[in-house]
């Protein structure tokens, strides 16, 4: 059943990240505030970024949301579940980037590499929780300063 759920929590978010993609896209705002809430809602709100407009890039809150969850599991010492977790993260992202690049290559740039850092942190032969820690870290911080102020 464990699985299910977590499959299911996969499928919910990378619909969700899908959309938001896709309405980064357009030019019209639709500032709804319910895309992807539900199926990204987690005990994570409290470290999420204080309300913000989108950036260059579009709306990163979804990404930013696994990013966090995934930091959540490591500071939790959960290495094996942050990196299937991080893979999710991955995908979604290598997913929007054709919507997304176009907008503000070097902040996606940016962003890419620092997932990659993460990756690589939680991949490792013997990951670190050390390094796991600052590669998330310094990726949260980085999806914190791409979202424009109000």
């Amino acid at each position: 059943m464990r699985h299910l759920h977590s499959m299911t929590h996969s499928v919910a978010t990378l619909s969700a990240i899908a959309l938001l993609a896709l309405a980064a896209g357009c030019s019209k705002s639709t500032n709804t505030g319910t895309a992807g809430s539900t199926s990204l809602a987690t005990s994570q709100t409290t470290s999420s970024p204080p309300a913000k407009t989108a950036s260059k890039l579009g709306d990163l809150s979804a990404f930013r949301s696994i990013a966090a969850e995934v930091a959540t599991l490591v500071d939790k010492g959960d290495l094996p579940g942050a990196k299937t977790r991080i893979k999710e993260l991955e995908v979604a992202w290598d997913s929007a980037e054709a919507g997304l690049k176009p907008r503000a290559a070097a902040d996606w740039h940016l962003l890419d590499k620092s997932i990659d850092r993460a990756l690589s942190a939680l991949r490792a032969d013997v990951p670190s929780q050390i390094d796991c820690k600052k590669a998330l870290a310094d990726l949260l911080t980085i999806f914190d300063s791409r979202q424009a102020k109000p």
